[in-house]
């Protein structure tokens, strides 16, 4: 095994996806037992999802503290220590089957999930160029999906044709996803970064509109993360295989999907995609509200995740008008940004829920209507960057 890791060629992207690949695979193992072990196991209801979606949030809300964690640590060793809890969080989460312990192991999980991915954000736009930035965005996507739809594959399996337990997929993901971090520290050395980061929040006024797209962002995710799944199990009486299947069709698509649209923003620019993702939303939004079909749910729902490949354009976006050494610190503040209304909407919209499942989907629309209006100021900020870059 020494000798095979000795030899293996390391590099930045190969960091980034076997990280990416490892999140992926334990997360969406999480994900997508979830709604049925919370309902059949632990007994819960459209408030206490919703409550318990807002506590994983949190630790997203408090992403900021990373800047503070990197005085002591480098970048590259966080992202693997929290990917180590993150995977630990994911094997705890059967052995726990209560309201209050699937809470418990969910905000483990979250902490190791938010600050990995805060951390993932900002490696991969000092590693990768301005030019490649976009299309590798796309490709660790793509390897993020292969990851997932092995997952899926294994669940709808297990639960298909064996007599599994919640318990014993959770610890075998878990393991697995623990054995490939260690396998990560062992193989990969610590990359140079080209510039020094700033160890302090970083608040802009030129990032404005980034800030802004990447609240509403977070906030119109939460309806897809949070209720579009609980849908196909509370209303249309999905099951464990069913919603696994569903899953893997969205990671299948998105294997070959993710690359032409990193691809696709390359060329046709941030503003273009994101107003075509946007519209989409609107309308897929607005069926998830009126739909009697658990077929018409389902084609909403990959619908629904295709679009949120083009969410790579926020991020090229935000390279292009960032100063270099503010990545690493407003990498944290755009979580924290991404998830203020993360934190307040599942379990207030839970609630909501309760009354009438069909206002938290009008309400998505609006945000989506609200994020396409905001886009169009891209191209005029770029423009205006460009200007005071090379004032000549």
């Amino acid at each position: 095994m020494l000798n095979a890791i000795k030899s293996y060629k390391a590099s930045p992207f190969s960091f980034l996806a076997i990280a990416g690949a490892v999140m992926a695979f334990t997360f969406s193992t999480w994900n997508a037992l979830l709604n049925n072990f919370a309902i059949e196991a632990a007994n819960f209801n459209g408030a206490n999802i919703g409550m318990l979606q807002s506590l994983r949030e949190i630790p997203g809300f408090l992403a900021f503290t990373a800047v503070f964690v990197l005085l002591v640590l480098k970048e590259q060793t966080f992202a693997l220590i929290s990917l180590a809890l993150l995977v630990i969080g994911v094997a705890l989460t059967g052995l726990f089957p209560t309201v209050y312990g699937l809470y418990a192991t969910t905000v483990l999980m979250s902490i190791g999930f938010h600050y990995y991915e805060t951390i993932n954000q900002s490696l991969s736009l000092q590693w990768f160029s301005k030019d490649e930035a976009p299309e590798k965005l796309g490709k660790l996507l793509s390897i993020k999906s292969i990851a997932s739809l092995c997952a899926f594959a294994i669940i709808w399996f297990l639960f298909t044709f064996m007599a599994t337990s919640y318990q014993f997929v959770y610890l075998f993901v878990g393991g697995i996803g623990l054995l490939a971090t260690l396998w990560l520290w062992l193989s990969h050395p610590a990359f140079q970064q080209h510039t020094s980061q700033h160890k302090k929040l970083i608040l802009r006024k030129e990032y404005t509109l980034f800030y802004l797209l990447t609240f509403f962002s977070g906030a119109r995710r939460q309806i897809f993360m949070v209720f579009a799944g609980f849908l196909m199990v509370e209303k249309f009486g999905y099951g464990v295989a069913e919603i696994s299947a569903l899953y893997m069709l969205n990671h299948l698509l998105n294997i070959f999907i993710a690359p032409k649209i990193g691809k696709m923003i390359g060329k046709i620019g941030e503003q273009r995609a994101l107003s075509i993702e946007y519209i989409g939303l609107i309308f897929v939004f607005i069926g998830y509200a009126i739909v009697e079909s658990a077929t018409g749910a389902a084609v909403l729902y990959v619908i629904d995740h295709i679009f949120f490949a083009m969410a790579i354009a926020i991020k090229t976006y935000f390279q292009k008008i960032a100063r270099p050494e503010d990545i690493a610190a407003t990498a944290g503040v755009s979580f924290t940004i991404n998830h203020i209304a993360a934190v307040i909407i599942p379990a207030s919209f839970g609630l909501v829920w309760l009354y009438d499942n069909s206002l938290v989907f009008y309400f998505g629309a609006v945000l989506a209507f609200c994020s396409l209006v905001l886009s169009q100021f891209i191209n005029p900020h770029l423009a205006k960057q460009r200007l005071v870059n090379n004032p000549a």
